[in-house]
């Protein structure tokens, strides 16, 4: 999460909106924080001013973004501190009003085997009692000009008999795996899927459909593949999908070069058949939408977004909305 994520308020702001059914509980099982150096600052706060600024934002989950590592640690060690800081954040968050951070995902090198076994433990002793699994990135693309993810990661690792291993002792501990990667990695997750079905996957940002590099103007085609993927993963039932992520800039819409910021009815238009498509395949029972905050604030507002993801399931049962929202989410990420 090394890249310099940053977002204009006044250019936020030039399309502002009232949250839509503002009642409605959500669980946002995907936000970072981080004040590292050259990143615009987000912290509790700051994530409190999003939360709070109209949807009914009950808890959140914090997933790894490479924040606050220990350095007098051994190697495999220093992700540690994360979830140390993370959960002084979530601490904080109990104790004042607002929504509440209730799990923590950070990052421990699958490829270690099973020695991440005590790495896990490790970060499950200074989680606070919210450690709930990993994510180990594994998005990587032929295409030089597509910035792979933050671990560096080599191709087809989530084949790899050492990465499996570490997933192992994961799994053993009834932990979660997250799986960032891009579209044309699916079938990689799906027979990591298959292999270990014991192994609880949450595959982030609707599996990552690229529009830029060799991408870059191949919509239909890349989302017609997608489509495919996404419709045989779905058949893994351990296989959860995070909705969401759609204002990144990897995805090729390019929001964030536009005069005004997309209002929610031109995020419907450009994501509502994706996102109901996955819902369909998937059920809602194993979907949950997402912020990516503050990643997805380069190209909304956190108001604007959730009224897309509204809108877009306007048509559902109160049942399916209250599972899209909320209910997934706490029962994967167990948000008491």
């Amino acid at each position: 999460m090394a890249e310099p994520y940053t977002w204009d308020p006044d250019w936020l702001a030039r399309s502002e909106e009232e949250a839509i059914d503002p009642e409605l509980p959500i669980v946002d099982p995907h936000h970072h924080l981080w004040d590292a150096p050259m990143m615009q600052r987000y912290l509790l706060d700051d994530l409190r001013a999003d939360t709070g600024a109209g949807h009914n934002v009950e808890a959140t989950v914090f997933i790894d973004c490479m924040w606050n590592y220990r350095r007098d640690v051994p190697k495999e060690m220093r992700q540690i501190g994360e979830t140390e800081r993370a959960a002084a954040e979530a601490q904080l968050s109990a104790t004042t009003p607002g929504a509440q951070i209730k799990g923590i995902v950070s990052w421990v090198d699958m490829t270690l085997g099973a020695a991440a076994g005590p790495v896990l433990d490790a970060h499950v002793d200074a989680g606070d009692g919210l450690f709930r699994g990993i994510r180990h990135a594994t998005a990587l693309d032929e295409d030089p000009h597509v910035r792979p993810s933050h671990t560096k990661p080599t191709p087809g690792l989530m084949g790899e008999a050492p990465f499996r291993a570490g997933l192992a002792e994961l799994a053993t501990r009834g932990l979660s795996f997250d799986a960032w990667l891009y579209h044309p990695q699916i079938p990689e997750v799906t027979a990591l899927a298959r292999a270990m079905p014991e192994l609880t996957i949450v595959l982030d940002h609707l599996g990552g459909p690229l529009g830029v590099g060799r991408h870059a103007g191949r919509r239909d085609e890349i989302m017609a593949q997608w489509r495919i993927d996404m419709a045989d993963v779905a058949t893994c039932p351990n296989v959860h999908v995070k909705v969401g992520g759609i204002g990144m800039a990897t995805y090729g819409l390019g929001y964030a070069a536009r005069t005004t910021p997309p209002t929610s009815d031109d995020l419907v238009a450009d994501w509502a058949g994706p996102i109901t498509f996955t819902i369909e395949q998937f059920g809602v029972d194993r979907c949950m939408f997402e912020s990516n905050f503050p990643v997805d604030k380069e190209s909304c507002s956190y108001v604007v977004l959730w009224n897309a993801f509204k809108k877009i399931t306007s048509g559902a049962s109160d049942a399916e909305r209250a599972a899209l929202f909320h209910d997934t989410a706490a029962r994967v990420y167990r948000v008491s």
